[in-house]
């Protein structure tokens, strides 16, 4: 009987599966038979593109070097920077909220941050940090902080002002406004600004260690794009996509589990 549940639930959570990403599944084989094709038939050379089945190749042929060096460094420097993004972010957008003077005194800083190109700055970070984990770190930080102040700061300034009114009648502090009603409301935003930052990170920390890394992902791309290796360039370019969406993914994970636990919590 608990077999016969089990495989209920499998097949259901398969069926809803495919029906959401069925499309994307098959337009994906199809764009890679498309592509295979292409580079089978010498329409352009492999030494620019390779074929999807040496990339595949490639990535078995190095899975212990990519696997257990430079894919945990590049981890490694998005954890980082993701958590003292998602840290500094919050506190950003709280002061930002709860002290006018203070969002008239940083906010245009936040803004000027992103307007300088971070290919700039990557050399700038190696002279103060060196070629230490730090200097990548620094490029995922400046990448990454961005939209989770943006987000989480427009977040809390939706709070309904109605409900503001109706809980101040009834004697809430100002923290208990913050806490109860405003911090709620911004969750969304908070999460949609996750899930744009932890992709960033990505992109930061490549960037990072291709001016100036000795492992990672990015760095081992570099390395193998001067020596005409695209199968190998490639193969650790795959693994910085599937990164991303693994991130991505968990992010969207963590936000359905808290929105089923505050609806939860209403009921």
């Amino acid at each position: 009987m608990q077999n016969d549940r089990a495989e209920v639930s499998v097949w259901t959570w398969c069926s809803k599966w495919l029906s959401q990403y069925g499309l994307f599944i098959l337009l994906m084989l199809l764009l890679l038979a498309i592509w295979e094709t292409i580079v089978r038939m010498g329409w352009v050379p492999s030494f620019i593109i390779p074929a999807p089945t040496a990339i595949a190749g490639s990535l078995v042929e190095h899975r212990r070097l990519l696997l257990t060096i430079h894919l945990p460094a590049t981890f490694m420097e998005v954890a980082v920077g993701f958590g003292l993004s998602i840290v500094t972010g919050i506190m950003l957008a709280t002061g930002m909220h709860m002290n006018r003077s203070i969002e008239k005194a940083l906010y245009p800083f936040i803004v000027i941050s992103q307007t300088i190109p971070l290919i700039a700055l990557s050399p700038v970070f190696i002279l103060w940090f060196g070629y230490t984990l730090w200097s990548k770190v620094a490029v995922v930080f400046l990448i990454a902080f961005f939209p989770i102040v943006v987000s989480t700061y427009d977040g809390l300034r939706q709070g309904d002002p109605e409900q503001r009114e109706l809980l101040l009648t009834m004697g809430a502090s100002k923290w208990d406004i913050f806490r109860k009603l405003q911090v709620p409301l911004a969750l969304p935003s908070f999460f949609s600004g996750l899930k744009m930052s932890v992709v960033y990170c990505v992109v930061g920390a490549t960037i990072g260690e291709w001016l100036g890394g000795s492992k990672g992902l990015g760095y081992f791309s570099r390395r193998m794009s001067s020596n005409m290796n695209t199968d190998a360039m490639f193969a650790a370019i795959v693994l910085l996509s599937l990164l991303g969406i693994i991130l991505f993914a968990l992010i969207a994970w963590l936000e359905k589990r808290f929105s089923i636990r505050r609806h939860g919590e209403k009921k």
